[in-house]
């Protein structure tokens, strides 16, 4: 059942240290995320982008011509195919992943009248550019989220989506880049490659460079560079904290040339994300995620320690990076069963104890997609993304005074199919 939406009202302030939260004694209100399914990007659809450079800001045409389209969805088909059938050799075709399969499927169906009508905004409407290449990798491109509202630098949200390191996408970020830019912030929503057309450390590289990207270039499309925050979802947070970290430990070693600063990112959220490999491993094997696919995803069982910040933050070779962090802003739901919420919890405290500013908010009974598509989906007010647009705006006063007086979202979904589809959702 769902908190009372004034269990928990954080009054958000900004001082020279950072976010700071006065709030009441529960530590209760409700979350945020999302995982489906990834079609990655064809390497002949990245040939032909790279072929207008690299480096610098794209507007994608709205019309392209029937030919390119044939030939982009051509190289997408067969790229599909060849990784779905590598990636099925890894993961068998055991009954847990029949199971987990077809509980996807219905789950999608149950969903699809929102899902059809958040892709029809992804495609046509004129607030998004899709495919802004970023890298020269497969899959290093990113989509934006633009405000029609133009008259002055907007704060910036990087978005990395989940996908259990093998299914991500970056149109999985549509819904909440939709919305935060109706509320007149820019969003840009990273790909990157996922397990087997890459593995951590391709993913932890794609999503640096996504960002070095967007801190380059996004004054070009009206963003305030003194306002730029990143955000992960699910293996989306875990990918992007290993980005923010190496970052820091990048700079504060000065042994290699950095081309973007931790300095620049105000704030980190981290939307029920897992930050302790080592803790997760048998979760993951008891779920679906097979012991021996996770490894090769993490490049072996010596690399988890590697890949997991939680255990990376307490090393004392690397206390002097601590201070170097942005704020960390974590939500987690009580419910969530592909990772618990207890890997949030231990991670807040590893960051506090380190010096790190962190603070958590637990969601009373929501699952691993509630906040992310069934809430928004039933329209209205949902409080996780209140919360998260009043840390965007915080210190602009025409800009809350705005968000007050927004209008209630649409519902997208039937109520009935909203409760069916999280009775079966896979995740």
């Amino acid at each position: 059942m769902a908190a009372p939406a004034d269990r928990l009202r954080p009054v958000v302030k900004f001082s020279g240290q950072g976010i700071r939260f006065d709030e009441d004694d529960s530590t209760e209100t409700r979350p945020l995320l999302s995982r489906m399914l990834t079609y990655p990007i064809g390497i002949f659809h990245h040939q032909l982008r790279r072929r207008l450079g690299v480096g610098k800001p794209q507007v994608l045409r709205r019309q392209q011509s029937f030919s390119r389209d044939f030939g982009h969805a051509a190289a997408e088909t067969f790229l599909i195919t060849r990784l779905s059938f590598t990636l099925l050799r890894s993961l068998g075709v055991g009954y847990r992943w029949v199971v987990r399969l077809t509980a996807l499927a219905v789950y999608a169906i149950l969903l699809m009248p929102g899902f059809l009508q958040v892709m029809y905004d992804y495609y046509f409407s004129s607030q998004v550019r899709r495919d802004i290449i970023y890298g020269t990798q497969p899959r290093n491109s990113l989509d934006l989220y633009l405000p029609t509202n133009t008259d002055k630098k907007k704060p910036v949200v990087i978005f990395v989506s989940g996908g259990a390191w093998i299914i991500g996408n970056k149109a999985w970020g549509a819904l909440l880049g939709l919305q935060l830019a109706e509320r007149d912030v820019i969003v840009a929503s990273i790909d990157y490659r996922n397990f087997p057309q890459g593995t951590i450390s391709d993913m932890v590289k794609d999503v640096s460079q996504g960002i070095s990207f967007v801190c380059q270039n996004i004054a070009d499309y009206g963003g305030d560079l003194d306002r730029i925050f990143l955000m992960g979802q699910s293996a989306g947070a875990h990918i992007s904290v290993c980005a923010l970290l190496n970052q820091a430990i990048n700079e504060a070693r000065k042994g290699e040339s950095v081309d973007w600063s931790v300095s620049q990112i105000k704030a980190y959220f981290g939307l029920s994300g897992g930050y302790n490999l080592l803790k997760l491993v048998d979760h993951f094997d008891s779920r679906g995620l097979y012991r021996s696919v996770f490894l090769s995803i993490m490049e072996g069982e010596e690399s988890l320690s590697q890949f997991s910040p939680e255990i990376r933050i307490q090393d004392p070779s690397v206390s002097d990076v601590v201070s170097s962090l942005p704020p960390f802003v974590l939500f987690h739901g009580t419910g969530d069963y592909s990772i618990p919420f207890g890997a949030s919890e231990t991670f807040t405290e590893t960051l506090r104890k380190a010096g790190a500013q962190a603070d958590l908010f637990l969601y009373e009974g929501k699952t691993h997609t509630d906040l992310f598509l069934q809430d928004p989906f039933r329209g209205g007010n949902y409080e996780l993304f209140d919360q998260i647009v009043a840390i965007l705006h915080a210190g602009d006063e025409e800009a809350l005074a705005k968000d007050s007086m927004a209008p209630p979202k649409p519902r997208l979904v039937p109520e009935v199919l909203i409760r069916l589809a999280r009775m079966v959702s896979p995740f």
